[in-house]
């Protein structure tokens, strides 16, 4: 069956990625099915109820809030990294301005009036002898001016003109400034491989949990079968007097013992595949079709593996990332005492236009952050850096030994087993006939069936380890769709039982 899921796109740079272009004219709000909130930008996916591991992990990458959130990050850094580029380049504005204004006043021109009579009068008197009847000359101009004047004016002005400013010279700030952005988009974009990766493994590790839990249920619900068709023999012998009480009464129990044993594993199945849905993000319960595996070829040489890690390991490129936020801070420190040089202008859009334009520089001379420390901590993180990456190394190298011994341990018990599970289930089949013939009691069916049961999930979780462990290691390479290359080429898979 096929059934519709929703599906978080949170890439706000569609050209980032090629499902978010497919789907963009279908953008539309929807609702999570496991935690009911709206979700903006997404489009619905139909998601099928049975699905192969490769089909799991394409769905994986479209349904996850973890990789869409991520991938928003990472744009957000982008597109810082894209504003800082302009942040040399001229820089031109527009001013425009419309004043409407209006003014009444009163002016005061007492003390004006009174220093042009003082004036003229001394300027007279120094000119003209003193002569009876003579007019004040200071107090007939005098008498003509006002003590106030009431000032009115009202109107409206209007004008606009053009600027540009543009840093010709900035000692490589701006270069520092957006290399230090683009080495945080790269720290963006290793923290979200990582998280990709570590989602990849959870995912192998659900699916093939709910593939292990499958097994368990369908062996326990297999025993309680055989100790059915048991019980139900050993109720004949007991009427016919082949067996006593006591080993009807155990026959009894065991049967009970095998119905709770198969109830619970039923159980855990169902919580394992709910877990798988809920990573998928699906209102129904996902059917894991690709079964368990082992693989008896050998795994190549340790080495290998160990080249591929240094080559590949997300967690070498964010330290890379760091020291190159390092080196761009050791940069923009480095220009501390440099100058800046701008050139501007401004010219009015009028008939006889005003207008100026220059060149200017600036140096600090003093104050603001101190120099010498700012390069003494840029050539600290640098170190820390290149300390951090030899020390990232070693326990990528170490965590590779490691995983890659698990997997070759897994699969050496996988197939140490298979004597165990041809044995028990060889014991099995003879108890079961000497019952018959009456040389068994029920207890040896009983017997019988446990310790077939026992070997044959054993020998699931031997695969199951496997499974586990070679995830491990290929994450540990930073390769963990390297996976499905093993998974395909494997020659032992364990039965399943969803099959397409």
């Amino acid at each position: 069956s096929t059934k519709k899921a929703s599906v978080k796109t949170a890439t706000t740079r569609v050209d980032s990625t090629s499902d978010a272009s497919k789907h963009q004219a279908a953008l539309s709000t929807l609702i999570d099915p496991i935690t009911h909130k709206s979700v903006e930008n997404s489009y619905p996916l139909e998601v099928s109820s049975l699905l192969s591991l490769e089909q799991a992990q394409n769905i994986l990458l479209q349904v996850s809030p973890k990789i869409a959130a991520n991938q928003a990050a990472i744009a957000a850094s982008e597109y810082q990294t894209d504003a800082l580029k302009t942040i040399d380049h001229p820089l031109v504005f527009a001013r425009v301005s419309a004043t409407t204004y209006n003014l009444d006043t009163d002016i005061d021109l007492s003390s004006l009036k009174n220093g042009i009579v003082n004036e003229i009068n001394s300027g007279v008197g120094d000119i003209i002898p003193p002569i009876p009847n003579l007019p004040n000359f200071g107090e007939l101009v005098g008498e003509r001016i006002p003590d106030t004047y009431e000032l009115k004016r009202s109107g409206s002005t209007a004008g606009a003109g053009l600027g540009v400013v543009w840093p010709i010279y900035t000692a490589g700030r701006s270069a520092a400034l957006t290399g230090a952005s683009n080495a945080r988009t790269q720290e963006a974009v290793a923290d979200s491989i990582l998280d990709k990766n570590e989602l990849y493994n959870t995912l192998i590790e659900r699916y093939f949990k709910a593939q292990l839990a499958i097994i368990a249920a369908y062996l326990r619900d297999d025993a309680y079968d055989t100790l059915q068709q048991t019980d139900h023999m050993a109720q004949r012998l007991f009427e016919e007097g082949f067996i006593s009480r006591v080993d009807r009464l155990e026959a009894q129990s065991a049967l009970a013992d095998a119905k709770s044993e198969s109830v619970n594993a039923n159980n855990d199945a169902r919580l394992a595949m709910m877990a798988l849905q809920r990573l998928l993000r699906t209102e129904y319960r996902i059917k894991p079709g690709t079964p368990l595996f082992v693989s008896s070829r050998p795994l190549p040489d340790v080495s290998y593996f160990q080249d591929l890690a240094l080559t590949n390991h997300p967690g070498l490129q964010k330290v890379a990332a760091k020291r190159a936020q390092a080196q761009q801070l050791h940069a923009l420190s480095d220009t501390g005492y440099k100058p800046t040089v701008m050139l501007y202008g401004y010219g009015q859009i009028e008939k006889d236009p005003s207008w100026v334009a220059g060149v200017s520089a600036s140096w600090k001379l003093w104050g603001g952050l101190d120099k010498t420390a700012s390069l003494a901590s840029s050539n600290a993180k640098i170190r820390q850096a290149d300390l951090s990456e030899i020390e990232v190394s070693d326990n990528l190298l170490l965590l590779v030994e490691k995983n890659w011994h698990d997997v070759n341990n897994a699969q050496s018990r996988y197939q140490a087993l298979q004597s165990n599970v041809e044995l028990a289930a060889e014991v099995l089949r003879l108890r079961k006939l000497g019952l018959q013939e009456g040389l068994n009691t029920p207890i040896d069916i009983v017997q019988a069936q446990t310790q077939s049961l026992k070997a044959r999930t054993e020998q699931a979780q031997a695969a199951y380890d496997y499974v586990q462990s070679l995830s491990a290691l290929m994450q540990s390479c930073g390769t963990p769709l390297a996976f499905n290359a093993y998974l395909n080429a494997a020659d032992i898979r364990l039965p399943t039982l969803y099959k397409k």
